[in-house]
């Protein structure tokens, strides 16, 4: 099945899901990591049940605290 991961084409396997895509894409700091599907946020809780699609479109985000000299 394909899907676009971080704006790259993939072949990934029927009934993957969120978190076993961020442990197959090697994604660092996994606890840390935000996860959008078409544009749309997924809860941290729903990795595990979240089933990608064909051509879905997965972005990885971080968020970054940032400060003033």
């Amino acid at each position: 099945m394909k899907v676009t991961v971080a704006g790259n084409a993939k072949d990934i396997a029927e009934n993957t899901t969120v978190a076993q895509l961020i442990v197959d894409e090697k994604v660092e700091n996994p606890d840390y990591v935000t996860v959008t599907i078409n544009d749309e946020f997924v809860e941290h809780h729903d990795f595990e049940s979240t089933v990608l699609k064909e051509n879905d479109v997965v972005e990885f985000l971080y968020f970054m605290g940032g400060g003033s000299f």
